[in-house]
């Protein structure tokens, strides 16, 4: 009898435990998702609403300006895939992409491992590198529209004081030269936004690693090789997703320097999705192509995290 007592007020002890962790838990999931909660609404308005918005509105003919919409279908899509300017677009954006991440990032590392190096006045550098960065993209881009200018333009006259008397380049006016000039001006401004985050990175790795590393007999050169780059390997992937990210969306710097042009030659999705709403006025088809921009940028960087975690698994760098 004692016993069967005993077993009951065991079991009535455990249950009354087993409901107090589960309280515990639920109370603790509920405080989670009130500190949550406005995060997650605010995002949900300004990002995951706009979504599923802009591809609501792609399939529908509408100027934007009239509260009068004509559902088509997928057929602003259809005529998305037949249009030569959209693909001379994703092309140019695919090319800001190589040069952001095979460009832009590299030199940030470079520049970040000069911070390092011991040279006089290295604060004074480190300033100088970051300010391309802290400055708006319009005045960046209409300083260069005036170092392009193809009379006064700093550019020509350089050309001029080396002896190239007979080269009056248009940088922003010929098909040759204005994609080019543009990238010049991304890598000069957005290089330092790599070189902080890399000397961020190169901070956090062990001071002892390196000195390990000279007693056996490493060089500069192995150092960087079987430390330095290994344990940057994090960073340089999110730099990498930034950079496609970005490429994959920019606007400002083409739309202020060249407008897309001469002859859609530096046209973007961006800027030829900003035309088709604000000049034609085709909501409908902007909508698309914002979209496939979205589309685009999500496929891609699921790609590089799965890459990621694939080498992670395999033992990769850290």
């Amino acid at each position: 009898m004692q016993n069967e007592l005993q077993v009951g007020t065991n079991q009535q002890v455990k249950s009354r435990i087993a409901v107090s962790k589960n309280r515990r838990k639920w109370r603790k999931a509920l405080t989670i998702s009130l500190f949550v909660a406005p995060a997650f609404i605010i995002y949900a308005i300004y990002v995951i609403y706009p979504i599923f918005a802009t591809f609501n509105y792609s399939l529908f003919e509408w100027n934007g300006l009239q509260a009068e919409k004509t559902f088509i279908g997928l057929a602003n899509y259809i005529e998305l895939f037949k249009d030569q300017v959209f693909w001379t677009a994703l092309q140019n954006n695919f090319l800001v992409v190589f040069i952001s991440v095979f460009v832009q990032i590299p030199l940030g590392l470079v520049m970040a491992l000069m911070l390092f190096a011991p040279i006089r006045g290295i604060k004074f550098f480190s300033t100088v590198y970051f300010m391309p960065f802290l400055m708006s993209t319009v005045a960046i881009g209409l300083l260069w529209v005036f170092m392009f200018d193809p009379i006064n333009g700093t550019m020509n006259q350089l050309l001029r004081i080396f002896g190239v008397q007979k080269w009056q380049v248009a940088w922003l006016s010929e098909e040759s030269t204005a994609m080019w000039s543009v990238l010049l001006v991304i890598v000069w401004q957005f290089a330092p936004f790599y070189m902080i985050l890399f000397k961020a990175g190169i901070v956090g790795i062990p001071e002892e690693l390196y000195e390990a590393a000279q007693i056996d007999g490493a060089n500069k050169w192995k150092q960087f090789t079987h430390i330095t780059l290994p344990l940057l390997m994090p960073t340089i992937v999110s730099s990498s997703i930034l950079a496609i990210v970005g490429s994959l969306k920019t606007f400002d710097l083409f739309y202020i320097m060249t407008g897309g042009g001469p002859n859609n030659t530096t046209e973007l999705m961006g800027t030829y999705m900003f035309k088709q709403a604000f000049q034609i006025f085709d909501m409908g088809y902007a909508s698309t192509i914002a979209f496939m921009m979205f589309l685009i940028a999500f496929v891609v960087v699921a790609i590089i995290q799965v890459m990621e975690t694939q080498r992670r698994k395999k033992g990769g760098f850290v």
